[in-house]
């Protein structure tokens, strides 16, 4: 979907090697190109992940139960009998229902399990490797009022306000390629690897013009980080907090952006993709959309929620969407003070001391 939204939009890309589709330059000696060329003008690469918690087929158990390996987050509690869907790379195969779950060992999530698949199957039955799956409900998607319900949320919604954010860029675009790059990433959910891939190619670490990161996510919602009061401003996650200076940047755009329309908090219900940045030692942001039922465990219930901390559909908020395409939007115009973000703050800390220094 997201390669015949750019071909169709005329948006360069390219797949990086470990498989991460790298938008804004058409192959990696555009990329390095890009990176190489001298300006004031920061390179914005905004970094979303297309993967979500799920399931990896390992062997067959017999004709109609499938054992599976579990990767990322899940529910804990309600799993015997949940219906799951299973797909190969031509698409989805089959649906079936879970059995003999197994935790790990922290009891945060899913470890191994069966899947029974109603038999005989109408198609041959696909090697146990080739099969992966998840959680499923009545629909993959719907709406109720402003609410977005759909069997994966973290980060579809990240990778959506990339591409609009590209497409809208490119559309028409005449004059020098925007100090913009996309990167939809893989494998997130086990340790941000596809992410980690890529800086470990070591393109933008021998950049010669400033380069920042934003990590665009949707996170659990928090206290302080609701659903549908806007997207927040992230100063931080689980591991660690971001750039001071840009996030100032990214507080003041979203203050005109968005006024009273937007949230701020440090988003430690997980860790995002700003962090491997800022291990490589990259300058990074973050901005996220608060989540209902993070990695689809019941935790805010709703239609569809099995019972609670069992499967249920994520949901996120439309204008919550609309304001993280608005804060993408506005990062990427040109003059922001990245540089000298303090600037003002500076001035009127300094004013202050010559007020106060008859006094000390």
């Amino acid at each position: 979907m997201a390669i015949r939204l750019l071909d169709q939009a005329h948006v360069p890309y390219f797949h990086d090697p470990v498989g991460n589709i790298v938008i804004g330059c058409g192959s990696p000696a555009d990329y390095r190109q890009r990176l190489q060329e001298k300006s004031s003008e920061p390179l914005r690469v905004f970094i979303a992940h297309m993967d979500h918690p799920g399931f990896h087929g390992t062997r067959w158990l017999s004709p109609t139960r499938l054992r599976i390996k579990w990767h990322g987050g899940s529910p804990v509690r309600h799993l015997a009998g949940s219906r799951v869907w299973l797909a190969t790379r031509d698409g989805e195969w089959a649906q079936g229902r879970l059995g003999h779950v197994r935790l790990l060992k922290s009891r945060h999530a899913i470890d191994t399990a069966e899947v029974r698949v109603p038999g005989p199957a109408k198609t041959p039955r696909p090697k146990a490797g080739a099969l992966y799956g998840g959680f499923m409900f009545h629909s993959p998607v719907w709406r109720t009022g402003k609410k977005l319900y759909t069997k994966a949320a973290d980060d579809l919604v990240g990778v959506f306000a990339i591409l609009r954010t590209a497409i809208d860029l490119y559309a028409g675009q005449r004059r020098k390629s925007p100090p913009f790059i996309g990167l939809l990433t893989r494998a997130e959910e086990v340790g941000f690897i596809g992410a980690v891939g890529h800086l470990e190619q070591g393109w933008l670490s021998v950049a010669r013009r400033p380069v920042m990161c934003i990590s665009l996510e949707t996170s659990r919602t928090l206290p302080n980080a609701l659903v549908g009061e806007g997207p927040v401003v992230r100063l931080g996650d689980r591991r660690t907090v971001f750039h001071p200076g840009y996030l100032k940047v990214l507080s003041d755009v979203a203050q005109k952006a968005l006024p009273k329309r937007h949230q701020r908090r440090i988003m430690d219900g997980g860790a995002c993709e700003a962090t491997a940045a800022t291990v490589f030692g990259l300058p990074a942001i973050g901005i996220s959309v608060p989540l209902g039922n993070y990695h689809n465990e019941g935790f805010e219930g709703g239609p569809g929620c099995r019972a609670v901390r069992g499967p249920a559909p994520e949901f996120v908020h439309l204008d919550d969407i609309g304001g993280m395409l608005k804060l993408c939007r506005a990062l990427m115009q040109s003059g922001l003070p990245w540089k000298q973000p303090w600037k003002i703050q500076r001035r009127l800390m300094r004013q202050r001391l010559q007020k106060y220094r008859v006094l000390l």
